[in-house]
């Protein structure tokens, strides 16, 4: 059996043209995800306004776009109406979710300015509470944010400092409503009903709003699939989105395994689809359900329980700082490369979560910011993966994994930019031997490699810590040739490649 992996590569043949929502990320009041992560007043690069500069220079520089705010499980007991207005007359509040205090400083409108900063790329996603609230409190929320002047909620606004509304587009109806562990937990019919409901409110004050029904918190759901059935049949001419959540992590040390984490995740995209096109063929509607993936990542949730349940509620403790070695980064990479290659319907995704909290970037208190392992995949594709995603069909080696089959030991995808020139990402999966790629290019005039770079180390378990903070970065690739139209490649053991191509 031939050791080489090979596709090809053709204009004609697209699967469809990147969303740059699909680059989003996600800040919950969780951890120090907002407190000493995006928001430390005495840190000594905080601006006016509390913001630490180093951080936002190192989230510019991830290229997030849309940011979903402010849960996660957090808005399931979310008043609105404590995180406005002058901070130091907001009220602390237990958050149930979480077992910790929240002091509200960080609210609704110090949210929408910290996205200005960030960039115009920077949209906001904010999620609205069906936990423990319900229609009224939403569309009141959403006057306050988008209602130019007038009213009392809109006067309001402009009463705290802002004269201008928010224009918050993006909307989600709720968070993870399925899971027992979530306040105010649903069964379908219950949530589909008040979605439903909240939607046709909130379409009253706009018409053009984008809403996100909440579908299952993970493929291993018991009522998984019944239950965007159920939801879609209630909403699906009123919602625009369903949303989808998974997070992984190596179990026991089955490493293949969790390196083959994208086969999952791409058979639960498109499990999603073909039940949203079921509800949609019995309704008989031409409507088209997309998805979004608004929480997704590399998590070591095996450890979260126990450390949410030894809390007595303090204020934004060390939670869930998952630290990521170079295997956690390969993996994460695979997980870009399936969202990418979805591109049709998977048209939001947010990164969970953007700062300290299994993040991309990591702060200390009063100190540094620097980049995680996983920083790099995402900063890369945010970057070069714009424009239409090309079918990428592989024939090559494959291995055995106990909790996903057979796996292909390469996976990737391709995107071509507008300019014409096209970038492959692509992971090999295999732990000990180099891989030879080989990619036949047709119908387009490329004609060198302008860039082959590389995430791996002689070290699978090396990290960027406190200590060490530039301890792993990507380096480039040798080899990578572009002759007679066929890209010849040699990918490194457990590593994530960028080969740009012009």
């Amino acid at each position: 059996m031939t050791r080489t992996a090979r596709f090809a590569l053709d204009p004609a043949f697209t699967v469809g043209t990147v969303d740059p929502r699909l680059f989003g990320s996600f800040v919950e009041h969780l951890g120090r995800c907002v407190y000493t992560g995006i928001f430390e007043p005495d840190h000594p690069t905080a601006d006016e306004a509390g913001l630490r500069q180093d951080v936002l220079e190192l989230v510019r520089e991830l290229g997030v776009t849309a940011i979903r705010y402010p849960g996660g499980n957090f808005v399931s007991g979310y008043k609105w109406e404590d995180s406005v207005g002058p901070a130091e007359e907001r009220p602390r509040r237990l958050d149930l979710a979480w077992r910790t205090t929240e002091s509200n400083r960080f609210g609704l409108s110090e949210y929408i300015a910290f996205l200005k900063k960030v960039g115009p790329q920077a949209e906001p996603m904010m999620a609205v509470n069906l936990g423990t609230r319900g229609v009224a409190e939403a569309i009141e929320l959403q006057e306050y944010a988008n209602h130019p002047a007038g009213t009392e909620l809109s006067d309001r606004r402009i009463a705290h400092g802002d004269k201008d509304p928010f224009g918050i587009r993006l909307w989600c109806l709720g968070n993870e409503m399925d899971g027992p562990w979530q306040t105010g937990h649903k069964t379908a019919e219950e949530y589909g009903r008040l979605a439903a409901e909240t939607a046709r409110a909130m379409r009253q004050i706009d018409k053009d709003v984008e809403l996100v029904a909440c579908g299952s918190s993970g493929q291993g759901m018991d009522t998984f699939a019944e239950w965007e059935a159920k939801v879609l049949q209630e909403t699906y001419d009123l919602v625009d989105y369903i949303s989808l959540h998974a997070y992984y992590e190596e179990h026991d040390g089955d490493r293949d395994s969790f390196l083959a984490s994208a086969v999952d995740m791409e058979s639960f995209i498109e499990n999603v689809v073909a039940t949203c096109d079921h509800v949609g063929a019995r309704l008989k509607s031409k409507k088209k359900i997309n998805l979004s993936f608004d929480e997704w990542n590399v998590w070591y949730m095996s450890r979260t329980d126990a450390e949410v349940s030894a809390l007595d509620w303090p204020e934004a403790p060390r939670l869930l700082e998952d630290v990521y070695s170079v295997t956690d980064a390969v993996v994460f990479g695979s997980l870009l490369i399936a969202l990418l290659r979805h591109a049709d319907r998977v048209t939001v995704a947010c990164l969970a979560q953007l700062v300290n909290v299994i993040a991309p970037i990591m702060t200390e208190p009063g100190g540094p910011a620097w980049r995680q392992t996983t920083f790099f995949p995402f900063a890369q594709a945010a970057r070069y993966g714009r424009g239409a995603v090309l079918d990428v069909r592989v024939s090559g080696p494959t291995y055995d994994t106990r909790r996903h089959g057979t796996a292909d030991l390469l996976h990737a995808t391709a995107v071509r930019a507008d300019d014409g020139s096209v970038t492959v990402f692509a992971v090999n999966r295999s732990q000990t031997e180099s891989l030879p790629l080989e990619v036949a290019l047709h119908g387009m005039e490329l004609g060198e490699v302008v860039e082959h770079s590389v995430l791996a180390d002689a070290d699978p378990d090396a990290r960027n810590t406190l200590a060490e903070p530039e301890r792993v970065a990507p380096h480039a690739g040798t080899g990578a040739t572009l002759e007679d139209g066929t890209l010849k490649a040699t990918l490194e053991p457990l590593s994530w490649n960028v080969i740009r191509l012009g």
